[in-house]
C-alpha cells in the first residue's frame, strides 16, 4: 500500500510519524531512511556530539543531500535534522538541484563543494554556522578543500563532521593506503598533532589556524568529529615552545 504512494505522500506520512519520535535520531533515521543510517550507527555518535544543540537556535549545513541526479530523491537527513533540532535552520549543498526539498527551516544550494567561490556565496547567505556535515563526494581532495575553506566560518563551540572516511583508502575516490599521501585520514591525523602545538620543543614555532582553533578530534569507524574552540591552554613544561635549561 505504502509503495503505491507518491514521493510527496510518502514524505507527508513520514512527517506525521516523525512527530512521535522527534527525541530520537535513530528512530527519525529509520523513518526518513537516509543512507547514513543503513550501514553504520552514525546517529548514536551524532546524538553524543550534537546533543548540546537540541533546543538551541543554530545553523546546520550539510554537504550532500543524496538521491543523485533526481531533484525529488534524497533529502532524508535534512528532515532528520529539522525534526530533531526543533529550533535549528537546516541548509544543504548538492551538486544537483535539490530545491524540491525546500520547506520551512530547510534551504538548499546547488554547487560543488570544491568550488570555494560557490562556498563563499553560500556562507554569505547563511551567516554564522554551528554544525557542518560533509556527506558529499567523499573524495579526499574535495573533503580537504571544503574543510580548509569552511572551518574558519564555523562558530566557536561548533562541530565539523566528516562521514564515510573509508573512501580515504580507496583509489577510486582519490584515496590511498600510503601514509604520506594527501588523503582525508592522513590530513586529519596530522591535524591531531596540532592539539599539542604548545608542547612542540621547537623555538619560534608559529601555530597554524587549525592548531589554535581545534580543541578535539574524535575518530570513529568511518566518521570524524572535529570540535572548534580556542586551543591555548599552555604547556606545564615548555615556554614559547622551548624546553627549560637542564
Amino acid at each position: 500500500m505504502i509503495s503505491r504512494l507518491s514521493q510527496s505522500q510518502k514524505r507527508k506520512l513520514a512527517n506525521i510519524l516523525a512527530c512521535f519520535f522527534s527525541n530520537s535520531l535513530r528512530n527519525l533515521a529509520n523513518i526518513y531512511n537516509p543512507s547514513k543510517g543503513k550501514c553504520y550507527d552514525f546517529f548514536t555518535l551524532y546524538t553524543k556530539h550534537l546533543k548540546k544543540f537540541k533546543y538551541k537556535r543554530f545553523n546546520l549545513l550539510e554537504i550532500g543531500i543524496g538521491g543523485y541526479e533526481s531533484p525529488t530523491s534524497g533529502g532524508g537527513s535534512l528532515r532528520v535534522w529539522k525534526k530533531y533540532f526543533r529550533f535549528g535552520r537546516i541548509f544543504g549543498i548538492d551538486i544537483n538541484d535539490k530545491s524540491p526539498h525546500e520547506e520551512r527551516r530547510i534551504t538548499t544550494f546547488k554547487g560543488s563543494q570544491s568550488n570555494t567561490t560557490f562556498l563563499s556565496d553560500v556562507m554569505n547567505k547563511i551567516g554564522a554556522v554551528d554544525v557542518i556535515i560533509d556527506d558529499g563526494s567523499h573524495r579526499s581532495d574535495d573533503v580537504i578543500t571544503s574543510f580548509e575553506f569552511l572551518f574558519p566560518f564555523l562558530s566557536s563551540g561548533g562541530v565539523y563532521v566528516i562521514e564515510d572516511t573509508q573512501t580515504s583508502y580507496w583509489n577510486v575516490c582519490g584515496g590511498s593506503m600510503h601514509k604520506d599521501a594527501k588523503t582525508t585520514m592522513n590530513f586529519f591525523k596530522n591535524l591531531a598533532d596540532g592539539l599539542n602545538h604548545e608542547e612542540f620543543p621547537s623555538p619560534g614555532y608559529i601555530a597554524s589556524y587549525f592548531d589554535l582553533n581545534i580543541i578535539a578530534i574524535h575518530f570513529y569507524h568511518n566518521i570524524i568529529f572535529i570540535e572548534k574552540g580556542e586551543n591555548n591552554k599552555g604547556s606545564n613544561v615548555l615556554k614559547n615552545n622551548t624546553l627549560p635549561s637542564a
